[in-house]
């Protein structure tokens, strides 16, 4: 008799390995072995879930309505909450079509998961977006897109796939919002790509500081050089010293005029002190004069 592993080997792979470059956090597609991964690099599986995942035939219910890409999936919900605070919750991001809450068919009870359908796909990604890790009830949800209508080849967790679960089973599936892919360990191909590029872009970087710290140099050259030729002489043919032309001769005139402004400025005081004098003679022979 054929046993599961026999069948298991059997089976294809059915994906391609994900490598350092092509690496992705979330899934694109379903595997139950990729899946079974931290890092999506497994080729055999690793509990007896995933064989039975591998083993499944899952189709999506035909009776589900609606537009998957604006139906949300909350999950990790708590026992007591109710359609009625999902439809207040989820109601401030849009307009809703409807919320399905899982319950047991016998008792009753929610099974701490329930879909959220939006009249807008943009209402959906706003909300997918803002509502991740929200609390209610003391629970954490989780918010995803719906899986089984959206993602190739999903298996639920009823039947080993699906994405999450506890540490304590041993049974974690990774690719999903809550748990994504770790980047797989670098092979050594992988390793001197990235340090050429690495050091390309250091290269780079290097050879920018140079430019710069080049343009620097000579605009403080520039500077130096344009308070040296300010300061220097010149001697023309006839061997007469000269000041620079340019700004250089101006600066030295308008410094020759302010030199004779504050010569005749001098000269105006003692104009003004000498015309202080005979003022103050000339008042006083008046007074004189009047006393008199």
């Amino acid at each position: 008799m054929e046993s599961t592993t026999d069948k298991v080997a059997k089976v294809d792979v059915g994906y391609e390995i994900p490598t350092w470059s092509n690496w992705s956090p979330l899934a694109k597609f379903y595997h139950p072995l990729q899946a079974g991964s931290i890092d999506g690099t497994d080729t055999a599986p690793h509990d007896r879930a995933v064989v039975r995942a591998m083993l499944a035939k899952y189709k999506p219910n035909k009776r589900v309505t609606g537009d998957p890409d604006k139906t949300l999936f909350v999950g990790k919900l708590s026992k007591d909450t109710c359609e009625e605070t999902l439809f207040k919750l989820f109601g401030k991001y849009g307009e809703l079509v409807k919320c399905r809450l899982a319950r047991d068919i016998v008792a009753g009870f929610s099974r701490g998961y329930a879909f959220v359908e939006y009249k807008s796909e943009r209402d959906a990604n706003k909300a997918w977006r803002d509502l991740h890790n929200e609390t209610i009830d003391g629970c954490t949800i989780l918010v995803e897109y719906e899986a089984a209508r959206t993602l190739q080849g999903w298996v639920p967790r009823r039947l080993g796939g699906g994405f999450g679960g506890k540490k304590e089973s041993g049974q974690l599936r990774f690719g999903g919002r809550d748990r994504p892919f770790r980047r797989p360990i670098p092979s050594e191909q992988d390793r001197m790509q990235h340090n050429s590029y690495s050091r390309g872009s250091r290269d780079h970087e290097s050879s920018r500081e140079n430019h710069s710290h080049r343009d620097r140099e000579r605009d403080k050259r520039e500077r130096d050089w344009g308070v040296k030729r300010s300061s220097s002489h010149y001697h023309d043919r006839d061997g007469d010293p000269k000041r620079y032309r340019g700004r250089d001769s101006e600066k030295s005139r308008t410094s020759d005029r302010s030199h004779e402004y504050e010569r005749s400025r001098d000269r105006g005081g003692e104009r003004y002190k000498e015309r202080g004098r005979h003022g103050e003679s000339r008042h006083r022979e008046r007074d004189g004069y009047r006393d008199k």
